[in-house]
């Protein structure tokens, strides 16, 4: 993913329990089409019954097929892969194991066929200025940020402005960091368990994330000392506000996340675009003042 729009470009680096199930098969042996299926089926905790009811077939044709003993049709795999919301790369790896063609693309996001994709995240990024808004992928890679963004992680880790020109950035990476933007966070206790079930879900699809992820965990649960990582017992706002110590005083943040509501290419389902909101007006006017002149 390189080179998407002129403005901050990095190089980096659902169903979640299908892609965490897929994800470990490829560490051991390859999986047949009926582990595929099985395992995919039971993830979404759905009998046989009810699969069959929703694509339209008889629950003994799903019992033959999952069993080896019958073999689907391309439309018939599609749509059964379909109603379980199967990982576009799963999909894929599901019509090989049928013998047909993989059907969803992979492609880089400078590619001309995603011009228009560019495009459209560009305008995302550009609209949201003064505030921050970041494009990450699957592995918290920060793909592109606007000048919002480059400012809040600048503001947040100093130590970021000594790192070379082009240098790739992993947003985990940086959380888990000595003086990462998480040492920030004046309300940790109420921020981390939802930041850490977050991450644990991004994980199931991305297993190679889940080390790191614990390590997060293990370092908020030391700065937390005796409190325990347990959801915020008293009454919240709307909304979870995250609350970060800099030079201009406290700045809170909500964050609102987009994606490609139809992605048909393995890349675009992969990213996400992270636009983040002042939670008052002190924050509000601290950010237009300094990312004017940024």
């Amino acid at each position: 993913m390189r080179g998407a729009v002129n403005q901050c470009n990095y190089v980096p680096g659902s169903c979640a329990d299908v892609g965490m199930c897929f994800n470990g098969w490829m560490d051991t042996a390859s999986p047949t089409l009926r582990d595929t299926l099985q395992t995919a089926r039971k993830s979404r905790r759905l009998s046989q019954l009810e699969l069959a009811l929703r694509i339209g077939v008889s629950q003994r044709h799903v019992s033959f097929v999952e069993s080896g003993r019958s073999q689907p049709s391309r439309e018939l795999l599609l749509a059964w892969l379909l109603e379980l919301q199967a990982p576009l790369a799963l999909r894929n790896v599901a019509l090989q194991q049928a013998g047909f063609a993989p059907v969803y693309r992979d492609s880089e996001l400078h590619d001309a066929v995603l011009a228009p994709v560019r495009e459209a995240l560009g305008h995302l990024l550009q609209a949201h200025d003064p505030m921050p808004a970041l494009v990450l992928d699957a592995s918290w890679n920060v793909v592109q940020m606007n000048r919002g963004a480059q400012w809040i992680a600048i503001t947040l880790m100093p130590w970021m402005v000594q790192l070379p020109q082009g240098q790739p950035i992993n947003l985990l990476d940086a959380m888990l960091h000595p003086q990462g933007m998480t040492s920030r966070i004046t309300n940790l206790e109420e921020v981390a368990p939802a930041m850490l079930a977050h991450l644990r879900d991004d994980a199931s699809v991305v297993p190679e994330l889940l080390p790191r992820v614990e390590q997060l965990a293990n370092q908020f649960q030391s700065r937390l000392g005796n409190k325990r990582l347990v959801a915020w017992p008293r009454q919240m706002a709307p909304v979870l506000t995250t609350r970060f110590a800099t030079d201009y005083g406290e700045l809170a943040f909500f964050s609102i996340f987009s994606t490609f509501g139809t992605p048909q290419d393995i890349t675009l389902a992969s990213l996400r675009v992270e636009h983040m909101f002042a939670a008052d007006t002190v924050t509000r006017q601290v950010v237009m003042e300094q990312v004017r002149g940024f």
